[in-house]
């Protein structure tokens, strides 16, 4: 992965090299389906999930191990056995379709909840439910939301989680904008992204051009089009 990548032209900005945009084929073409206004809630879901799997596989590659010994039906041989304690946060609600996906890749996964909505007047985030236990119990937390747009969520998201103790996050989105991508790597340097397709800006209600709508009303069958 190189240090940077080229941007869109809203900005003369470098992309951080804490992000990532995944180059597998299969992401570009479940990718291009997700985007297809013409694509209904159930194949939505699916494709989300799908592109997920694929995201967060790469997302996990430096996922810490340590060595164990297994036994095949033919002798011993020397194994490798997930060192890190994985949590899932799903961004409520849209979030939630990326989590089956990622509990396929870390079964063992802790999954915690939060709930966040953006204010469509200050387009700022406003948060409304938060069931993360007293202290950290994991050492990598994956925070799932479809889309990075503002990047008001994700930085407010990260910010709860350091608060709780985390010290490794990741964030994993289908599709950002350049916008929300600065706004992360300039409150959270510390924080890697990993997404599908860096789209190309926002538009003056905040939503990612071209994106793809709303990604929890299209998973949810609840968009009015």
């Amino acid at each position: 992965m190189p240090d940077a990548i080229s941007i869109p032209s809203t900005s003369a900005r470098p992309i951080p090299a804490t992000f990532h945009v995944s180059t597998h084929p299969a992401v570009a073409h479940k990718l291009a389906l997700l985007r297809d206004t013409s694509t209904e809630p159930k194949k939505f879901r699916e494709l989300v999930r799908e592109i997920s799997w694929l995201l967060g596989y790469e997302a996990l590659a430096d996922a810490r191990t340590k060595p164990i010994s297994v036994e095949t039906p033919l002798e011993t041989t020397p194994g490798a056995e997930l060192a890190d304690r994985i949590g899932l946060i799903p961004i409520l609600r849209a979030g939630l379709g990326m989590v089956d996906a990622m509990l396929e890749l870390m079964p063992t996964a802790e999954v915690w909840h939060l709930g966040l909505f953006r204010d469509e007047r200050t387009l700022r985030p406003v948060e409304y439910y938060n069931k993360l236990p007293d202290t950290a119990t994991v050492d990598l937390c994956l925070i799932l939301d479809p889309m990075l747009a503002t990047g008001g969520s994700a930085t407010a998201a990260i910010e709860v989680l350091k608060n709780w103790g985390a010290r490794r996050i990741k964030l994993i989105n289908l599709i950002a904008a350049p916008e929300g991508v600065h706004a992360v790597a300039d409150a959270h340097p510390d924080v890697e992204m990993y997404c599908a397709a860096l789209d190309r800006q926002l538009n003056e209600k905040g939503y990612i051009l071209p994106g793809l709508g709303d990604a929890g009303d299209r998973q949810f069958g609840t968009s009015h089009r």
